[in-house]
């Protein structure tokens, strides 16, 4: 967070099919070496939602903006997206992370860990008891997020990817979702 914005009122909710554009340029915003396994997006630019990734999959905060500029008001400083891993029967239990992003702007507030606690909230609401996601193993800062929020790795993936000249690894972080 700079030091001319400060974040008041956050709040979650689900997505709306009205905010593709912000969560595209929030998408876009906020691309990474650190997670990012496709190339940077180049206009013209895909859809935010598609026939995969839909409003319903994904949880945004709205965060009151004060700003030394007269963008004050409210902003989506992040989003989560939380879908079953596969559609198979025997996997309903579980819900997989597919995607966090946090606005420059917003970061260091608690976004991250706001929408973390989310998304486990409304898993256990679609009666998961399970929830996973996958880290690359150079997000550092990604991967004590999770951890402190109770996720623990439950496999790695030794060089599953080839990013920017180099063998990086992915790895798989679950937790329990029972009281």
């Amino acid at each position: 967070m700079s030091a001319t914005t400060t974040l008041h009122a956050v709040s979650v909710r689900p997505a709306l099919p009205a905010d593709e554009e912000a969560l595209g340029e929030l998408d876009r915003s906020t691309w990474s070496t650190l997670h990012a396994v496709v190339p940077r997006p180049q206009p013209p630019y895909e859809p935010f939602f598609d026939e995969r990734h839909q409003p319903e999959d994904f949880l945004v905060v709205e965060a009151e903006v004060e700003a030394a500029t007269d963008a004050d008001g409210t902003r989506i400083a992040g989003y989560i997206r939380l879908v079953p891993p596969t559609p198979l029967a025997c996997n309903a239990h579980v819900r997989q992370i597919q995607g966090l992003a946090v606005a420059s702007w917003a970061r260091g507030a608690g976004v991250g860990r706001t929408l973390l606690r989310a998304a486990c909230a409304e898993a256990r609401r679609q009666g998961a008891n399970r929830i996973t996601l996958r880290v690359l193993g150079h997000n550092t800062p990604a991967r004590a997020l999770y951890a402190s929020e109770g996720f623990a790795v439950e496999g790695v993936l030794s060089g599953e990817f080839f990013l920017h000249g180099r063998y990086v690894d992915d790895v798989l972080m679950g937790r329990s979702l029972a009281p």
